[in-house]
């Protein structure tokens, strides 16, 4: 049996399961501090529709590879 800790990390997306390959690091300037960094997860398909939803707010920093994903290796 496995646990959380064991498990790869999942897409952030609603419904999805999918292993995460990409970290979507954002904050939303009016609550959080401007170093203050929160993360979603995202598998290639849903990448852009997430990033996109954050950039719209204003609230997308940085995308990088998640920890632990084949991006990494490209």
């Amino acid at each position: 049996m496995t646990s959380p800790t064991d498990e790869s990390p999942v897409c952030s997306a609603r419904g999805c399961r999918e292993p995460a390959a990409w970290a979507l690091l954002w904050n939303n300037p009016r609550l959080h501090d401007a170093a203050r960094r929160k993360t979603w997860l995202a598998c290639p398909e849903h990448r852009t529709t997430l990033g996109d939803f954050l950039d719209a707010r204003g609230f997308l920093r940085e995308v990088a590879a998640a920890p632990g994903s084949p991006t990494l290796d490209t």
